[in-house]
C-alpha cells in the first residue's frame, strides 16, 4: 500500500482497523454483514446533531412496497416546513446499510443545510436484487414531489436528491429518472458514487487492496445486486445513460485514495461537458466512505459543511416549473 498518498489521520485509521483484525464484509453471510456495519458506524462518527423533530415515517417505494423512512428536521412537527427537503440514500454496496448506519450524517446534514432530510431504507440485495434499490428510491421520490412531502409537514416544491457510495448511484439515477419525468429538483449530492458497468479504471487497480474498499469487497456487493449481463444498464451504472443533459445540479464529493474516483470523476465531467452545474469536491489523501469517519477525519466535516452550504443555495433559489 502507497501509505504515503495517505494523510496521517487517514493512515492511523487504516492502521487501526488492521491492528483490530475484524473479519472483512466480503467474508461475512450478508445479514452478518450488516449488523457488523451498524456496529461499526458508530464507532468513528460524529455526534448526532440535536434537531427538533426525529420521526420515524413509512413511505411507499415499488408499487405496492412501503419502507421505513426516518425525518429529520430542524423544525418541529406542526411548525413552519424549512426550505428544502433532502431524499438521502445509504451507502453499503446495495447490500448492507440503513437508517441506523447513517443516522449521524443525515441528522448533521439536516442541521447544516438547514433543511428536512428523509432517510430512505430500500430494500437490500440479495434478497431485492437489481432494479428493487431503484424502483423504491425513485417511488419514494415521486411520492414526495406529488404531495407525500408536504403531508408530513415538509417543503415537497423544493425537493433535492442524494446518496453516498451506492445510494450516490442510485441519487444519480434518480436525477435522471426525475428529468425524463419532468421533475425539477433543486441538487442532486453524490458522494463518493460508483457510476461505472465495470471496475476496471485505473483507481480500480491502484487502490484494490488497504484502502478501506477493498476488490474483493466491491465483488461481493455486485455479486449478490446485479449479474453479470445487467451491469451495462444505466440504473445501475449512469455512466451508461444515454443523455445526461438537463439533470439537476450537482455536488460531486470525492476521496483521492477511493477505488470510485476514476468513474466519480468521471460522471462529474461528463455533466459539466452537458452542460450541468457541477460542484466538485476532491478530498486528497482520503478514501471511500471517509465522510462517515469524522471523528479522526477532520475532512469529513469540511465535506458535510461543504454539502450543507450547497444545500441552503439550492433550495434558496427561486422555483421554477415542473411536476409536483
Amino acid at each position: 500500500m502507497s501509505i504515503q498518498l495517505l494523510t496521517p489521520a487517514m493512515a492511523g485509521v487504516l492502521d487501526r482497523i488492521r491492528r483490530a483484525r475484524g473479519r472483512p464484509f466480503h467474508e461475512m453471510r450478508p445479514e452478518q454483514a450488516r449488523q457488523a456495519y451498524v456496529e461499526r458506524s458508530e464507532v468513528l462518527e460524529l455526534p448526532r446533531a440535536v434537531l427538533s423533530r426525529i420521526e420515524d415515517v413509512e413511505l411507499p417505494g415499488a408499487p405496492g412496497v412501503t419502507l421505513r423512512a426516518r425525518v429529520y428536521s430542524p423544525r418541529p412537527a406542526g411548525a413552519a416546513a424549512p426550505a428544502g427537503t433532502l431524499l438521502y440514500l445509504h451507502g453499503g454496496g446495495f447490500v448492507i446499510g440503513g437508517i441506523a448506519t447513517h443516522d449521524s450524517l443525515c441528522s448533521r446534514l439536516a442541521r447544516l443545510g438547514d433543511c428536512a432530510v428523509v432517510s430512505l431504507d430500500y430494500r437490500l440485495a440479495p434478497e431485492h436484487p437489481f432494479p428493487a434499490a431503484v424502483d423504491d428510491a425513485w417511488g419514494a421520490l415521486q411520492h414526495l414531489a406529488q404531495g407525500g412531502a408536504r403531508r408530513l409537514g415538509l417543503d415537497g416544491d423544493r425537493l433535492a436528491v442524494g446518496g453516498d457510495s451506492a445510494g450516490g448511484t442510485l441519487a444519480a439515477v434518480c436525477a435522471l429518472m426525475a428529468r425524463d419525468a419532468g421533475l425539477r429538483l433543486a441538487l442532486q449530492v453524490l458522494i463518493t458514487p460508483g457510476t461505472a458497468a465495470r471496475a476496471d479504471t485505473p483507481s480500480h487497480r491502484f487502490f484494490a487492496q488497504g484502502f478501506l474498499l477493498e476488490a474483493a469487497a466491491i465483488e461481493w456487493f455486485f455479486g449478490h445486486y446485479i449479474p453479470l449481463e445487467q451491469r451495462y444498464d444505466w440504473r445501475f451504472a449512469p455512466l451508461q445513460a444515454p443523455s445526461v443533459v438537463g439533470v439537476a445540479p450537482a455536488r460531486v464529493v470525492l476521496a483521492e485514495c477511493d477505488p470510485l474516483v476514476d468513474e466519480g470523476q468521471a460522471y462529474a465531467d461528463r455533466l459539466q461537458a452537458a452542460g450541468v452545474e457541477v460542484q466538485r469536491d476532491l478530498h486528497r489523501g482520503l478514501t471511500h466512505d471517509f465522510i462517515k469517519i469524522g471523528r479522526a477525519i477532520p475532512e469529513a466535516a469540511v465535506a458535510q459543511q461543504g454539502i450543507g452550504t450547497a444545500l441552503r443555495a439550492a433550495f434558496s433559489r427561486p422555483l421554477r416549473g415542473g411536476v409536483r
